[in-house]
């Protein structure tokens, strides 16, 4: 990912907030049946100081066949992003010198995959990432609420993913290449949007001009 200094997002707190806050990320591998995207649920783990991602497959998926042990693989995890009217900056009514363009936020995750076939293993990584999920509903739900021969029956058909954090990237695009009066003008306009994402990057760009 090609990051201009203005938008490289170094903050080890941003950067794992926003992967726990938008955890349905893109897992990229490559094997010898080529390049391949799985869009999948991610929780985070840490283990003796090291980051690791964990994650589930169904067992007729074939990734677990196609891709080596230990293959570096990339993970894509995307925030907030929308499009930026010229119409928002001050200085397109002045001199017309403006384009449109888009803000996002986005983590790239870089590491070693492992996949597990070990159904404790398995069972308590999906209760990992179901407690994460329920956490603050009225009413959380919890594996152990279904039947143990049904968990049992269900938990050969998947395939547990283990990813070995190596490199975290994060771009923050938030118009930090405009002029005080063009950042404005996109909070403004972003924040009169129907759109919860436009009202969400308004937030964003807001929030970097106080940090």
């Amino acid at each position: 990912m090609h990051i201009p200094k203005q938008f490289k997002q170094e903050n080890d707190t941003e950067l794992l907030e926003l992967m726990r806050e938008y955890p349905f990320a893109t897992l990229i591998t490559h094997s010898t049946s080529g390049m391949e995207a799985n869009h999948l649920p991610i929780s985070l783990s840490w283990q003796e100081d090291k980051l690791y991602l964990h994650a589930h497959i169904a067992k007729v998926n074939c990734l677990w066949q196609s891709v080596a042990k230990s293959s570096e693989v990339l993970v894509v995890f995307n925030g907030p992003n929308c499009y930026i009217s010229p119409n928002h900056y001050p200085t397109k009514q002045q001199t017309g010198k403006a384009v449109p363009t888009w803000n996002y936020v986005a983590v790239h995750v870089k590491g070693s995959i492992s996949f597990i076939n070990d159904a404790a293993w398995i069972y308590q990584a999906l209760e990992n990432l179901t407690d994460e999920h329920e956490f603050g509903l009225d009413n959380p739900w919890a594996i152990s609420d279904a039947p143990a021969p049904y968990i049992d029956k269900m938990l050969p058909a998947i395939v547990g993913i283990e990813i070995a954090v190596t490199s975290i990237t994060g771009q923050w695009k938030l118009s930090q290449n405009q002029p005080l009066v063009n950042q404005v003008g996109v909070i403004d306009g972003l924040s009169a949007s129907t759109k919860q994402n436009d009202k969400t990057v308004a937030d964003m760009v807001q929030a970097q001009l106080q940090a």
